[in-house]
C-alpha cells in the first residue's frame, strides 16, 4: 500500500494546468518560493549539490533550486503535476533537473543515502502517514546532509488563519485545500525526525499580511513553519 491519499492526488492534479500561473491558485506558493529557497540555500548551499524535492506539485521550488545551480530530483505521485513540471523546465531549458512518478519510500528503498539535500514542503500535512515520509527523507540523505521540512501547526490559531481566513475569507486557496485533522505540532514533527534519525538545527514561522500581501519569515511557529535538519555523519 502506498502512502497517498487519492482524493489529495485528484484535487492537486484537478489543477495541474494551473500550477505556473502566479495569479491562480498556486499564488501563494510563488510568493513563498523566494522565502524557503533562500532559506534552504543559505543553510544547505545548494550549488553543485544532488537535492531532492519530495512532493513537487508542478516544480516550482524543484525548479528554482535548479536554477541555484543544484542537479535537482523531483518525486511526486500525480501524474498531470509532474507533467507540467517537465514540460516547464524544457521550456524554460532547465537541465539539471529530473522528475520521477515514484512514492518517497520507494526512492528511498532504491536509492538510500544519495542527497546532499532533501526537502519535503507543504506535503506532510496531505498523506495518511506523515511520520513514514518523514523517515523515507532521512533514509534519502547523506550523512552530513540537510532535511527540510515545511507544514502546517495544529491549534485553534491556525484553524483560523490556515483555513476559514485562507480558504474562505481571504480566497488564497481553494476550499477543502487543507484538512485541519492533518496539521502536524512542531513537537510531532519534531519526534518524527529524532525518531528518523534527524537532528534539529533550526525552524522558521511564516506569517502573510492580507493588507500588504507579503510574506516574510519569523520566529513565529503558530501557523505555516519550516524545520531544518541534519543527518548526522
Amino acid at each position: 500500500m502506498q502512502n497517498v491519499d487519492a482524493q489529495e492526488l485528484s484535487k492537486f492534479s484537478d489543477l495541474a494546468h494551473r500550477w505556473w500561473d502566479p495569479e491562480s491558485e498556486f499564488r501563494p506558493l510563488h510568493q513563498i518560493n523566494p522565502l524557503r529557497l533562500e532559506w534552504i540555500d543559505e543553510l544547505a548551499v545548494l550549488r553543485g549539490k544532488n537535492v531532492l524535492d519530495v512532493g513537487c506539485g508542478g516544480g516550482i521550488l524543484a525548479e528554482a533550486m535548479a536554477r541555484r545551480a543544484a542537479q535537482v530530483t523531483g518525486i511526486d505521485l500525480a501524474a498531470k503535476p509532474l507533467g507540467v513540471a517537465r514540460l516547464h523546465a524544457l521550456e524554460s531549458g532547465v537541465d539539471n533537473l529530473q522528475y520521477r512518478e515514484i512514492a518517497t519510500e520507494a526512492l528511498a528503498a532504491e536509492q538510500p543515502a544519495s542527497f546532499d539535500v532533501v526537502t519535503c514542503m507543504e506535503m506532510l500535512e496531505h498523506v495518511p502517514d506523515p511520520s513514514a515520509v518523514v523517515r523515507a527523507c532521512s533514509q534519502l540523505a547523506k550523512p552530513g546532509g540537510w532535511v527540510f521540512f515545511s507544514t502546517l501547526n495544529r491549534n485553534p490559531k491556525s484553524f483560523l488563519f490556515a483555513i476559514v481566513g485562507a480558504e474562505y475569507v481571504l480566497r488564497l486557496l481553494p476550499r477543502g485545500t487543507h484538512e485541519y485533522a492533518k496539521f502536524i505540532k512542531p513537537s510531532e514533527l519534531a519526534r518524527w525526525c529524532r525518531d528518523g534519525g534527524l537532528a534539529l538545527q533550526g525552524s522558521r514561522g511564516m506569517e502573510y499580511n492580507p493588507l500588504t500581501r507579503r510574506y516574510w519569515l519569523s520566529q513565529d511557529t503558530s501557523v505555516n513553519y519550516l524545520v531544518a535538519c541534519r543527518k548526522p555523519v
